[in-house]
């Protein structure tokens, strides 16, 4: 301390005012510091923006999926045991475009939610419209405070079968749309595919080049084909891969167009032949589909015609006689 008072003394400095700019330069420290922290490393940032967006664009393509985490919690309760159900589940998730990892468990809150929560919401409406004080609007409390005991529990039974199966009809109706669409789609990307192996492509490159023209015409068939082709350059066995496109889409056609191109390629037969037998066999099939579409038609036609004619008829045939009895009784 005297050395100090003597360094002091003799560069005629006062020690209030050293102190004053040593906690000055102390506060300027600490709110660099903080600053900096706050903004981080610069070259951090822009790694971390780099892997951030690889990893949306090759989420937002599909090209990987994350392996999906095991739940636990009431997230465990909520889904259904692992198994065959819950493939089964995940699956037909597939099948209707939903690629997400955390689709199934989406799914199954959405399920609880509109068949146990919506019940529960009309359960708390009428007992509170049945208790006074609570002061419920009118409009609302009159409605709910009506309903006897057995409407009431009819309606909680309809509540609850209507929310659990209406997601479940709404995503199998889902599928349908989708594989449809697939369905309708995959005859004219065989043929841009044929084209593209007769041009002198190779098949992975022809399968990319027929993904990437589709994107904006069918997007299920370009996306299906795309992911197929990535999941061959991460790695992924092209048989297996072919496979998964085939179970992703659930449709026939797809699966048979993937046995052509694994016998191909394990038989060593050319790929031009291989998909130009598989494109005309397509077209047989798309002119059969057709065809039997129209001779189904005057069967489902029938009944409509029965339902609307028949009492028509029936009118014309009695309606004199009926006319006449009812004069006939008269006289």
């Amino acid at each position: 301390m005297d050395a100090l008072n003597f360094l002091l003394a003799r560069l005629d400095l006062d020690a209030a005012l050293v102190l004053q700019l040593g906690v000055a330069a102390g506060l300027m420290l600490a709110v660099v510091s903080v600053g900096a922290a706050l903004r981080g490393n610069p070259a951090a940032e822009r790694i971390a923006r780099g892997t951030e967006a690889a990893r949306d664009a090759r989420r937002a393509r599909g090209l990987l999926r994350e392996t999906v985490a095991t739940p636990r919690g009431l997230m465990r309760a909520v889904l259904p045991r692992e198994g065959k159900e819950t493939d089964k589940l995940r699956l037909k998730l597939l099948q209707a475009g939903f690629t997400r990892p955390g689709a199934l468990q989406i799914y199954m809150l959405v399920r609880v939610f509109v068949g146990f929560v919506v019940p529960l919401i009309f359960l708390a409406l009428v007992m509170a419209a049945r208790t006074p004080g609570l002061g419920l609007p009118d409009a609302l409390a009159e409605p709910f405070a009506e309903l006897s005991h057995s409407a009431t529990l009819k309606w909680l039974a309809i509540l609850v079968g209507v929310g659990y199966f209406t997601p479940s009809a709404w995503l199998d109706r889902r599928v349908r749309e989708r594989q449809r669409r697939i369905e309708e789609a995959f005859p004219n990307a065989l043929d841009l595919m044929q084209v593209s192996v007769d041009t002198g492509l190779g098949f992975d490159l022809a399968m990319t080049r027929v993904g990437n023209e589709l994107a904006s015409v069918s997007p299920e068939i370009a996306f299906e084909f795309l992911s197929t082709q990535h999941q061959i350059q991460a790695g992924r066995a092209r048989e297996d891969a072919l496979d998964d496109m085939a179970g992703r889409t659930g449709v026939e056609v797809v699966r048979s167009f993937a046995r052509v191109v694994q016998q191909s390629m394990r038989f060593g037969t050319p790929m031009s032949e291989a998909l130009t037998t598989y494109a005309n066999e397509m077209r047989d099939y798309r002119e059969m589909r057709a065809q039997e579409m129209a001779n189904k038609l005057p069967v489902k036609m029938s009944a409509v015609l029965a339902s609307l004619m028949l009492p028509a008829l029936i009118m014309i045939t009695i309606g004199p006689n009926v006319i006449r009895y009812i004069r006939l009784m008269s006289h």
